[in-house]
């Protein structure tokens, strides 16, 4: 397959795709993806947003009320948890029966690479996916590259304290450029099959945050460096600003990585989209506002 632009099949009869998380990192850049090659998009969020060639939708996935206007002459879905809810298959599976009843037939879910099928969090909701529509995928990114940018809590401590506080160690992870993401989800949701119902996506090459911090540095001219942490002192601070059972999940994600669970790269994004995915190097010049020659950068 390859990241070439391909016009949407001429059958109306396949409705429109609705992005849930439309405004977040996968869903903005998969809604522009889609709108520009043609296809009918959906673009949900609490607040209907307003994207080039999308219809906003007003979406919340805490109020049923919400739900069915929102599925109306969609037959494909991307799905994005709800952010720091422990226990998303509250919502989600209700949701689900829903959207198969209002003629959804395809589903693609953003997962994590750290959360199996039938794992804690979206992972029952990952388990449940075949109980309720006929074709599935399953979307499991390594951690975002955009952790580093934005309004993060590590890109908060990067430009407050110049420091990059976790509990993983010396451990390592295939991070991923969040627009790589939405280019395999631009597949998954649009070719005449699904690519596969479990997909592992990675960046590159897998990095510790001691690299990350000495790539920040460089890249940026900011001196950042690594603090490592215990495990329960980090789910102290992060219980500080989110629910305790979400605070000790995270905490336990970086101990996993400690532990060596996200060491690994995959060809996934390649295999799917014809292009290697971009290295975390690349990403950072591009945040910088510059490419690698110097010169100014174009926004995607």
């Amino acid at each position: 397959m390859n990241d070439q632009p391909t016009p949407p099949p001429a059958e109306s009869a396949r409705g429109a795709i609705l992005v849930t998380g439309a405004t977040g990192n996968t869903g903005s850049r998969l809604v522009a993806r889609l709108a520009a090659l043609g296809h009918p998009v959906r673009a949900a969020a609490r607040r209907a947003p307003e994207l080039p060639g999308a219809e906003g939708v007003s979406f919340d996935w805490h109020d049923p009320a919400t739900h069915d206007a929102a599925l109306r002459g969609a037959s494909r879905l991307y799905l994005v948890p709800p952010v720091g809810d422990p226990d998303p298959a509250a919502v989600m599976l209700p949701f689900l029966a829903r959207a198969r009843a209002a003629g959804a037939r395809r589903v693609v879910l953003l997962s994590s690479s750290a959360l199996p099928a039938g794992g804690p969090g979206v992972g029952r909701v990952h388990a449940a996916l075949p109980d309720h529509v006929d074709e599935w995928s399953v979307l499991r990114p390594s951690w975002f590259m955009q952790n580093f940018t934005g309004d993060h809590p590590h890109a908060q401590s990067i430009r407050t304290d110049g420091v990059l506080l976790t509990a993983t160690g010396t451990g390592r992870v295939g991070f991923i450029d969040a627009d790589d993401i939405a280019a395999v989800a631009v597949h998954a949701l649009t070719g005449e099959r699904v690519p596969a119902d479990d997909l592992i996506l990675t960046g590159p090459q897998a990095l510790g945050y001691d690299d990350i911090a000495a790539l920040v540095t460089e890249v940026t001219g900011r001196p950042v460096r690594h603090l490592p942490l215990a495990a329960e002192q980090l789910r102290e601070r992060l219980a500080a600003t989110m629910p305790a059972e979400f605070a000790a999940l995270l905490a336990g994600l970086d101990r996993a990585i400690a532990d060596g669970a996200e060491d690994r790269v995959t060809d996934t994004v390649e295999r799917l989209t014809g292009r290697p995915p971009r290295s975390f190097r690349e990403f950072l010049v591009r945040a910088a506002g510059r490419q690698p020659d110097g010169g100014a950068a174009g926004r995607r």
